[in-house]
C-alpha cells in the first residue's frame, strides 16, 4: 500500500453508498470526472477521511515519444485491478469491482444475482448468474408492460421487499457475446423507484427447443435457490438467510428451464398475479 500511496495524487473523492464508505483518487481530474459515470444510483458524497475500500486510478496518456503510450492503472486497496490502453476498459472493471464490493459488504442490504421487475405492485424475481438469460428475461417483461428494477442484482431489505438497482440493463450479443448497456427507455419502458414484496420468484435458465414446465416449489426449496445466487452468502449467511426467508414468506417460487424469453412472458406475468 505504501508503495500505491508513493505513486503521485492529484485530485481524490470520498462517498458513500449501501452504507459503505468509498474512496477514489486519480492522479488527475480527467480520471475523478470519468469515476462519477460509473458510480452506484444514489451515491452521496462524503467528507470521511477514513474508508472501507480505496480506488486508486493511473490516466496514462500519451508517452514520453510519439506513437507511445502509457498504460491506464487500476488499484483496489493495494492489488493492481485493471491494466490497459484503453481506458473505457479500465472504467469497466472499475464498476464492476464496485458493484460486487457493494453487494458483498452493504451492512443493511442482502445482495441476490437477479432480474427484478415490478408488476401490480409486487415483485418477479428471476436469480441466476451471468449468461443464464436475466436480461433477456427482463427485457421482454419490460416491453409487457412491467416496471424495471434491475438484471443484475436483486437488492433486499431485512423485511424482504426489494428495492431498485438503476443501471442500464446490459444485453449480450448472442454471436459475441459482448454486451451493450441500453437505457430502459430505449425499449419504453419506466423505472421503479419504491420498495416492492415479491409475489415470484422464479428459478429459470433459457436453453434452446425446450418447453417451460415450471413445477412449483416450497419456502425453503425458494431459499436455497436465492441463496445459491447470494453475494454475501458465505460472509454473512445468517443474516442472509433470514432475508431470504421474508422474502418467500409470501411468494410463489417457480423452478424450470425456458425457451425464448418471448414466448413464456405473458405466462410469467399471469403467474404471478395467482
Amino acid at each position: 500500500m505504501q508503495k500505491v500511496d508513493r505513486l503521485g495524487w492529484a485530485v481524490g473523492l470520498s462517498l458513500k453508498t449501501y452504507g459503505l464508505r468509498i474512496g477514489v483518487r486519480a492522479n488527475n481530474a480527467v480520471g475523478l470526472e470519468r469515476v462519477c459515470q460509473h458510480l452506484p444510483a444514489g451515491w452521496e458524497a462524503s467528507t470521511a477521511t477514513v474508508v472501507d475500500r480505496l480506488y486508486s486510478i493511473i490516466v496514462g496518456g500519451q508517452g514520453p515519444r510519439p506513437g507511445l503510450r502509457r498504460f491506464n492503472l487500476l488499484y483496489g486497496d493495494h492489488v493492481r485491478l485493471a491494466r490497459s490502453i484503453e481506458l473505457d476498459e479500465l472504467f469497466e472493471a472499475f464498476e464492476s469491482d464496485l458493484r460486487l464490493r457493494v453487494a458483498e459488504f452493504a451492512p443493511r442490504r442482502v445482495f441476490v444475482h437477479a432480474g427484478v421487475v415490478g408488476w401490480q405492485g409486487r415483485a418477479i424475481v428471476v436469480p441466476g448468474r451471468s449468461l443464464a438469460g436475466k436480461s433477456t428475461l427482463v427485457s421482454e417483461l419490460v416491453k409487457a408492460g412491467a416496471t424495471y428494477y434491475s438484471d443484475e442484482y436483486a437488492v433486499f431489505d431485512s423485511r424482504g421487499r426489494v428495492h431498485p438497482f438503476h443501471k442500464p440493463l446490459e444485453m449480450r450479443d448472442s454471436e459475441t457475446y459482448r454486451q451493450r448497456k441500453v437505457r430502459v427507455e430505449e425499449i419504453g419502458g419506466q423505472s421503479g423507484s419504491k420498495p416492492l414484496p415479491v409475489s415470484l420468484v422464479l428459478l429459470t435458465q433459457y436453453k434452446d427447443v425446450v418447453k417451460w414446465r415450471p413445477r412449483e416449489l416450497s419456502a425453503g426449496e425458494g431459499v436455497l435457490g436465492l441463496l445459491a445466487n447470494t453475494v454475501s452468502a458465505r460472509r454473512d449467511p445468517e443474516r442472509a438467510f433470514a432475508t431470504l426467508q421474508h422474502v418467500v414468506a409470501r411468494a410463489r417460487v417457480l423452478k424450470g428451464a425456458r425457451p425464448d424469453a418471448r414466448h413464456v412472458v405473458e405466462r410469467v406475468l399471469r403467474l404471478s398475479e395467482r
